[in-house]
């Protein structure tokens, strides 16, 4: 497994939406503190991404922002992550454009958070700084899905370049999709200042850089846990000895464990377990 030192790499952990497939758990509770193994899902992010040296680090918010908020004051995350509470939603790419200065000058490392994803996170990193394909700005995660039709799709070339994509068609020409997880060069970040008008990513970014985005294949674990039955499925995956046993003790920590949305997703998790 690569160990690189990412000097110079910030990350952008997308963690403001509704999660409005996910009703009525995250009526009560925010998508990306969503539990897996007992753990909130953002710990993970945050483990995996000190774990390769990243040490500064944006969450933005806006649903359940307090809840979010007090998760992101725990003592553990205080000197290296920020919060940025959006009123009303920026958009992925908004997001981005808003905090142009906290990233100006850095690789950035972007993150739709509310993904479930396990993989070799230093091994993208140094795909990207040492082996993509030349002009391509951008690197993409990509993973396999059994839900083709739900996902984004790519098509690449023979070095793995994006030259197509299908979001969310039926019958779409494979099953390789868009894990939404990206390695940004500043020069993107240079050329979306440019764009004010520009929201979203994933449609009006990524369609602008066909042929300049390289791909890197997450084979481990990835899913949008955006849909009850794929959350139930994150649970069956996890597994201490392959992504921490849990978390240090703290005054967060200790309430979270006590948090109703547990039983809620026990509920789920057997509920789905007896429909199959």
């Amino acid at each position: 497994m690569a160990t690189p030192t990412p000097i110079g790499v910030q990350a952008l952990l997308l963690a403001a939406g509704s999660g409005s497939r996910l009703r009525p758990l995250t009526d009560q509770w925010p998508k990306s503190l969503m539990p897996i193994g007992g753990r909130p899902l953002m710990e993970y992010w945050l483990e995996s991404l000190w774990s390769v040296g990243i040490r500064d680090v944006l969450v933005n918010v806006h649903h359940h922002a307090d809840q979010m908020m007090r998760f992101l004051k725990r003592p553990r995350y205080r000197e290296w992550v920020t919060a940025t509470h959006e009123v009303r939603p920026l958009g992925t790419a908004g997001t981005l454009i808003s905090n142009r200065d906290f990233f100006k000058g850095s690789k950035i490392l972007l993150v739709h958070a509310d993904n479930w994803s396990r993989c070799d996170l230093g091994g993208f990193l140094e795909y990207h700084n040492h082996r993509r394909p030349e002009g391509c700005p951008v690197t993409m995660m990509t993973f396999d899905t059994l839900v083709p039709e739900t996902c984004g799709i790519v098509e690449t070339d023979a070095s793995g370049v994006v030259i197509g994509f299908h979001e969310k068609v039926v019958d779409p020409p494979g099953n390789r999709a868009n894990g939404a997880v990206y390695l940004l060069e500043p020069e993107l970040l240079e050329w979306l200042v440019n764009q004010p008008t520009v929201s979203d990513f994933s449609t009006e970014v990524l369609p602008n850089l066909l042929g300049r985005i390289a791909t890197w294949h997450n084979s481990e674990i990835h899913r949008d846990i955006g849909t009850p039955e794929m959350l139930a499925l994150a649970q069956q995956d996890w597994n201490p000895d392959q992504v921490g046993g849990g978390s240090e003790t703290d005054d967060w920590g200790e309430w979270f464990r006590d948090h109703p949305v547990h039983r809620l997703i026990d509920e789920l998790t057997t509920d789905f377990q007896d429909s199959r």
